[in-house]
């Protein structure tokens, strides 16, 4: 018997009040909600979100409105496994080397946007292991293409591209190959005309803070030093070219070398924008006036070359243009895998200021 205090609890009818019903998530549209919003055949949608086929233009803006208003975004996955591509690229860079970089940057993806390409973006860390490690990544996300600042003295990750039949620009860091796309900023002449120019202020000791040996926009800068020493009839003096890292305190280090000289420059050429600032810092440090004790001018235009005292003469790449340059050579490419690969030289800008010590009102190089 059971107890009278004791109650006796009923169980619910299995299948019934026993199943908590469980809540079902938002579905993600389809192209099937965009046709019927849109009062239109999936086919229609189809050409209109993949750009296969020409639709009037009204039913392309019922198509288009209906995909903003349901926050439509495709199946890339999906679609990728019938085109065999992802509409996507790779871009791999130093984030934390020039301040030009996010100019790079914005260059190629503008780019990339107006092709129907999406960019991934990774940092290199200008490691040659990351940078590997980095492209790698890359790959496994089945990207199209990549462009590429790369790593100094890495070699062996081209090699690895090229042998996957990955499409290949390489950007800004040019190598002597011809087996690949490149765009890079014509050094030689550029470099050759900023020497002159200090030149014909009367100087004959003219020094060079280059970037480290073997790398080849650092060789041929320092070749197109030695050709405007040559234009302007000054003797070439090898102890005149002082090499470092890319970076303040390499410039700073390679000037310091420079005036310890028995014979110091009367005017020093900064190979790119870090190491420049290097050499205001250590001309600054030692007490040296910028254009009056110590002429200066650099190859490239950091964002303060204007703000400084006097302001800076330099010789300007043209960053959102070679950025620009790469992506669509690298759209060509895709475009036409056997296409002959092209190295492509964009010319600097002059921009004349009072560093070099001439004075505000001499406007020509």
């Amino acid at each position: 018997m059971v107890p009278r205090n004791r109650v006796r609890k009923r169980l619910p009818p299995i299948g019934k009040e026993s199943v908590v019903p469980v809540p079902k998530r938002p579905s993600r549209p389809t192209q099937r909600d965009i046709a019927e919003l849109a009062g239109v055949s999936i086919t229609t949608v189809s050409h209109v979100v993949n750009d296969t086929r020409a639709v009037a233009p009204a039913t392309r803006e019922a198509v288009l409105a209906a995909v903003e208003r349901t926050g439509y975004t495709g199946d890339v996955i999906a679609r990728s496994l019938v085109t065999g591509g992802t509409q996507t690229i790779g871009l791999a860079v130093s984030l934390s080397g020039s301040p030009h970089i996010a100019t790079l940057v914005q260059a190629v993806e503008r780019e990339a946007a107006a092709a129907g390409y999406t960019v991934l973006l990774s940092d290199t860390h200008d490691d040659t292991d990351t940078e590997r490690s980095v492209v790698r990544a890359l790959r496994a996300h089945r990207i199209e293409g990549v462009v590429l600042v790369s790593a100094p003295d890495d070699r062996d990750v081209v090699d690895e591209l090229l042998a996957a039949d990955v499409p290949t620009v390489l950007l800004d860091r040019l190598t002597t190959r011809s087996d690949i796309d490149q765009v890079g900023p014509e050094n030689i002449q550029a470099m050759s005309a900023l020497t002159e120019h200090v030149a014909a202020r009367a100087h004959r000791r003219i020094g060079l803070v280059s970037g480290p040996e073997g790398q080849v926009t650092s060789d041929e800068r320092v070749l197109g030093y030695r050709l405007g020493l040559g234009r302007a009839r000054v003797p070439w003096s090898p102890e005149l070219v002082a090499t470092g890292d890319r970076s303040r305190d390499g410039g700073a280090a390679a000037l310091a070398s420079l005036l310890e000289l028995p014979e110091p420059p009367t005017a020093v050429l900064a190979a790119d924008d870090a190491m420049a600032a290097g050499v205001v810092v250590e001309a600054r440090r030692r007490g040296l006036r910028i254009g009056t004790d110590l002429a200066l001018a650099c190859f490239d235009e950091p964002e303060w070359a204007d703000l400084v005292d006097p302001p800076l003469t330099t010789i300007a790449q043209s960053v959102a243009d070679m950025g620009s340059e790469a992506m669509r050579l690298l759209l060509a490419r895709l475009k036409d895998p056997d296409r002959e690969p092209e190295t492509v030289r964009l010319p600097p800008s002059w921009r004349h200021r009072t560093s070099c010590g001439c004075p505000p009102e001499n406007r020509t190089p």
